[in-house]
């Protein structure tokens, strides 16, 4: 099948990859975000590139404008990559019904996207977690940790923000915890950080990678992907996905210990760098649409953002004195930005750094926040929209 899809949250390169996919296998791609996206608006794979209203601040816009595009561009399906998935899934009544999108019931995903809930439903199906409790104070940490080494962290979060890890058990002169609602404390787990990315639909698995997050910005958002293949993490999302009968796109984070078994930490119901292992020719498409069978990648090579790895990590690599593992990693990858025949993308992605630059300056927040805060949601009360 083929058609003319809208890609949501232009902003991200995950986004930029599906529109090379989609545009490859012969579909009409447009991308739709309420901050700039020229990454992939400047595509040579989009068609055409829509302003919305943020969804976390004004949905009615949000939806409106969503309305509005679908019915000017005849969109057949609407896929999200970044956490407007969440709104676009609560609002799904008040778009028209013969759309697709690629998203699942919004009671589903704000299960998986809390710390917490997300713990109970993988154990339900079956997915090892760590032991973990659910508190408000550090006080009732430390009652809940008994001294054990433990992992503090906001029930919603991303990018590994507010995350403290006491390895040695929580510390006399600790912080209190910030007045972020529910935090979620976890036992401290040993072992190697694995990642993995996945489509379902209706609970059957139709696409699955995995990658260690080989280098990092202090210890938060990867930007090297190296794949690996973990057939047991294969069988518990599959496993939990049938149990769920998910449909969309969904990820984990996992610790790997020393004897190969693995652990699931969290949960992200959207779209992440996972999906940069598949070959260019992958029908991802298809396993969206829920069409054939399980799609693996297979090739060793790893993927990365090569102006991150050019920049933080040559830093990170001087600083720890592996200049020569750098160099080995450099050249066993490839870009997922800069690839032949679309010249505009890297250019794009600057340019997208310096309208985030002066959304945080005239929002008074860091440079991160300005990127995510228009989509973000947090557990708070959101009413859906009807028709």
């Amino acid at each position: 099948m083929t058609g003319r899809v809208l890609i949501l949250g232009g902003r991200a390169p995950v986004a930029l990859d599906h529109a090379r996919r989609f545009h490859r296998l012969g579909w009409t791609v447009q991308v739709a975000d309420s901050i700039p996206c020229r990454l992939t608006g400047w595509s040579s794979a989009v068609a055409a590139t829509h302003a919305l209203r943020p969804p976390r601040f004004d949905p009615r816009g949000f939806a409106s404008d969503l309305n509005r595009i679908v019915s000017a561009q005849r969109i057949d399906l609407v896929l999200p990559t970044c956490e407007e998935a969440l709104h676009l899934s609560r609002h799904r009544a008040a778009l028209p019904a013969s759309l697709h999108v690629a998203v699942d019931h919004f009671d589903t995903l704000a299960a998986l996207h809390s710390k917490w809930d997300f713990l109970r439903a993988a154990r339900q199906h079956g997915m090892p977690v760590p032991d973990s409790g659910r508190v408000h104070t550090l006080e009732q940490a430390r009652e809940w940790a008994q001294g054990r080494p433990v992992v503090l962290k906001p029930e919603f979060s991303r990018f590994g923000v507010h995350v403290r890890l006491y390895p040695q058990g929580i510390p006399d002169d600790a912080q209190a915890l910030a007045p972020l609602g529910a935090w979620v404390v976890q036992a401290y787990l040993a072992g190697d950080e694995l990642c993995s990315y996945a489509i379902a639909h209706r609970g059957r698995l139709l696409a699955h990678a995995i990658y260690r997050p080989t280098h990092r910005l202090r210890g938060s958002s990867s930007y090297y992907f190296q794949p690996v293949q973990r057939p047991a993490i294969g069988a518990a999302i599959a496993a939990l996905v049938a149990g769920t009968g998910y449909s969309g796109q969904i990820s984990f984070d996992w610790i790997e210990a020393a004897d190969g078994s693995a652990q699931a930490l969290e949960c992200n119901p959207r779209a992440t760098s996972g999906l940069h292992l598949f070959p260019i020719d992958a029908d991802l498409p298809g396993a969206l649409l829920g069409d054939g069978d399980l799609r693996v990648p297979h090739s060793p090579r790893a993927r990365m953002i090569a102006v991150l790895m050019a920049t933080a990590g040559v830093r990170e690599a001087l600083r720890r004195g592996q200049p020569g593992r750098w160099r080995e990693d450099w050249r066993g990858a490839d870009d997922v930005i800069s690839v032949a025949g679309d010249r505009l993308t890297p250019l794009g992605s600057l340019v997208d750094l310096a309208s985030y630059a002066r959304l945080a300056l005239r929002q008074g927040c860091n440079l991160r926040e300005a990127a995510t805060r228009d989509i973000e949601w947090d557990g708070e009360p959101l009413p859906a929209l009807q028709p």
